[in-house]
C-alpha cells in the first residue's frame, strides 16, 4: 500500500514549491501508531513555514501542516493509550498534510469518537490560542471587556465564542463593514472598523468601564488602536503580525498608562505543556465543539489532489473561513 503527501524541497511560494508525493506504508513499531489522516486546515502559519518566514525555520524536504484530525489505523506492540479506530489530533509541530502519519503515541490526543472531524482538525491552534489569550494573562470578572483586532480571523472568531461562554464582552476591530453581521451572529458584543473613528466609537461603547486585555494579531497602526482603547495597567498580548509591520509603541502609552506588552507563540506553549495541562484545555474546548458552542467557519473543503487551489484560496482576504484539505 502507498500513501500520498505534500512536500516542499525548498522554501518559496507555497503554490509553486509544494509537490504531491507518494510513499509506501510501513508497519508502526513499539510505541508508534499510524493514523489515517482525514482533514487538515491551511493556516497562515503553514504558509509562512513553507515561505521560510515562520518563527521556526524549516529544513527541507518537509511535509507541512501544523494540525489535522484522523483515526488510528494501526498500533505498535507497546502502545497502551490508543487503539485502532480512536479519533485523534496530532500534537506534532508539523507534518499533517499527509494521508498517513506515523509517530509515537504521546504525539496524539484522543478525542470523542462522535466529534465532527472537520471541526476537530482545527482544534489544536486557533481555539487553544484564544483560550490562552483569555486565561493566561489576566483574571477577568464576568462582564469585563476584551478588545481584539483581526476579529474575523480563526483565532478572533474562537475568542468571540469563548469570551461569550466565559461571560466576557468583546470589542472587535475589523477592516471591512461587511463582516459586522456574521461576527455579531457569533455573539460579538461590538464590531467596529479598525481606524481612528472606530477607536472613538469603542471608547463610547465602553464608557468608564475598563478594558484590561487586548489581543493583537496585526501590529502596526492596528496595535496602536488597541493600546489606545486599553485602560491603565492594561495588557496587550501579541500573537500575530498580519500586517508584517513592526509593533510601534507611543511613549504616552508606556508613561501615562503603564501598559504591559506580552507575546504568545502557541507552538511553544504546546511544546512545553504537560499532558495534564493540555488536556485541561482540550477537554472543555472539545465539549464546546460537540455542543455547537465553538464553531470554526469553513470556506472550502478541497481534495488533496487540488492542493494548489486550496493554497491560493487560503491566501485570499475575501474568504469566509478556513480552507480545509480533504486527505481521503
Amino acid at each position: 500500500m502507498t500513501s500520498h503527501f505534500l512536500q516542499f524541497d525548498r522554501a518559496g511560494s507555497p503554490a509553486e514549491v509544494l509537490q504531491l508525493r507518494e510513499r509506501p506504508l510501513t508497519q508502526p513499531q513499539g510505541h508508534e501508531v499510524r493514523v489515517r489522516m482525514r482533514y487538515a486546515p491551511v493556516n497562515p502559519a503553514d504558509l509562512n513555514f513553507i515561505e521560510g518566514t515562520y518563527g521556526r525555520a524549516a529544513h527541507p524536504p518537509c511535509i507541512p501542516g501544523h494540525e489535522g484530525c484522523g483515526e488510528v489505523e494501526e498500533v505498535g506492540g507497546a502502545v497502551t493509550s490508543l487503539v485502532k479506530g480512536d479519533v485523534v489530533i496530532p500534537l506534532l509541530g508539523t507534518g499533517c498534510w499527509t494521508q498517513h502519519l506515523t509517530a509515537p503515541e504521546h504525539h496524539f490526543a484522543k478525542l470523542p469518537p462522535q466529534i465532527d472531524a472537520v471541526q476537530a482538525s482545527m482544534l489544536r491552534i486557533n481555539p487553544v490560542t484564544a483560550w490562552a489569550l483569555l486565561k493566561h494573562y489576566a483574571t477577568l470578572e464576568k462582564g469585563a471587556w476584551v478588545a481584539q483586532n483581526a476579529a474575523n480571523s480563526g483565532v478572533g472568531r474562537a475568542l468571540i465564542q469563548l469570551a461569550h461562554h466565559f461571560g466576557l464582552r468583546t470589542l472587535n476591530f475589523v477592516r471591512r463593514a461587511d463582516l459586522f453581521d456574521e461576527l455579531k451572529a457569533l455573539d460579538a458584543d461590538a464590531v467596529i472598523l479598525d481606524n481612528d473613528d472606530g477607536v472613538a466609537e469603542a471608547k463610547k461603547i465602553t464608557g468608564h468601564e475598563p478594558v484590561r486585555l487586548a489581543a493583537n494579531a496585526v501590529g502596526g497602526d492596528s496595535a496602536i488602536h488597541l493600546m489606545d482603547v486599553l485602560s491603565s495597567e492594561g495588557i496587550m498580548v501579541t500573537y500575530g503580525a498580519m500586517s508584517r509591520r513592526s509593533l510601534k509603541v507611543p511613549n504616552k502609552f508606556l508613561i501615562f498608562k503603564n501598559l504591559q506588552l506580552r507575546g504568545l507563540w502557541i507552538t511553544k506553549w504546546l511544546e512545553q505543556a504537560t499532558p495534564a495541562e493540555l488536556q485541561k484545555v482540550l477537554d472543555p474546548l472539545t465539549a464546546l465543539i460537540e455542543k455547537g458552542g465553538l464553531v470554526t467557519a469553513i470556506d472550502q473543503i478541497v481534495p488533496l489532489a487540488d492542493f494548489k487551489e486550496a493554497i491560493l484560496r487560503a491566501q485570499q482576504d475575501s474568504r469566509h473561513g478556513k480552507v480545509i484539505l480533504d486527505l481521503a
